[in-house]
């Protein structure tokens, strides 16, 4: 399939979670984890890992980990009120399409898992005590800075190959079962589970909030102008 262009690929890119069962080619699947190695990471270091898992056994375990991690997830959000700019017939599909994913994840025919080698911080000692608390207090938003950009061009490579996906968090909660099963060494963390396959379900067309509700002009409080 011919790739898309960029700017049609972010704009017709949507949360996929319906999948047909047939084989993603060996060659996609190396051409997206391609795109996701150009992304930049701090420092340089690259020190990610991805982890495609294809076989039926492997998908079905990481499948019902996800399953048993998503009932509290659905917990929380049939508990909290449904966003107001989202009409009720369209969270009721995105709700719907979340449920059906939480029970058919080992279902998609390939399960990506976007890792990163979490290393703890080498601070100098001539930094003051005040700033290196505060260094390693953030490190677990820094980290995701190294492995995030990765997962989006995966995101974007799929859109460009005709194949869907969608970035799912919520085996973080059993994420020891996970790395079990993967074989994973204790300072690999996995930031998300992808399911990546070909799909029935049509991309674009993904409703937005307005720029002036989302973004500022130099200070907050002062709207993006329309």
């Amino acid at each position: 399939m011919s790739d898309i262009g960029l700017f049609e690929a972010i704009h017709s890119t949507r949360a996929i979670r319906h999948f047909r069962p047939d084989p993603v080619p060996h060659e996609l699947i190396a051409k997206i984890l391609d795109a996701a190695i150009q992304a930049p990471s701090a420092g340089n270091n690259q020190n990610w890992l991805f982890v495609v898992v294809t076989g039926a056994d492997q998908r079905q375990k990481l499948g019902d980990i996800y399953r048993r991690a998503s009932l509290w997830v659905r917990e929380k959000y049939a508990s909290n009120p449904h966003p107001a700019h989202i009409e009720p017939a369209q969270y009721r599909k995105m709700w719907s399409g979340g449920v059906y994913l939480h029970e058919r994840m080992g279902d998609a025919p390939v399960l990506l898992l976007p890792c990163l080698r979490v290393i703890a911080p080498m601070l100098p000692d001539d930094i003051p005590a005040e700033i290196r608390a505060r260094m390693t207090a953030a490190a677990p938003w820094t980290a995701g800075a190294s492995i995030y950009p990765a997962v989006q061009n995966i995101i974007l490579a799929c859109r460009a190959l005709g194949l869907g996906t969608v970035l799912t968090t919520n085996h973080t909660i059993l994420e020891a079962e996970v790395k079990q099963v993967l074989g994973l060494p204790d300072d690999v963390r996995t930031f998300a589970l992808m399911p990546i396959g070909y799909t029935d379900d049509k991309f674009g067309g993904v409703r937005r909030r307005p720029l002036s509700e989302v973004a500022v002009i130099d200070r907050y409080g002062s709207p993006w102008p329309n």
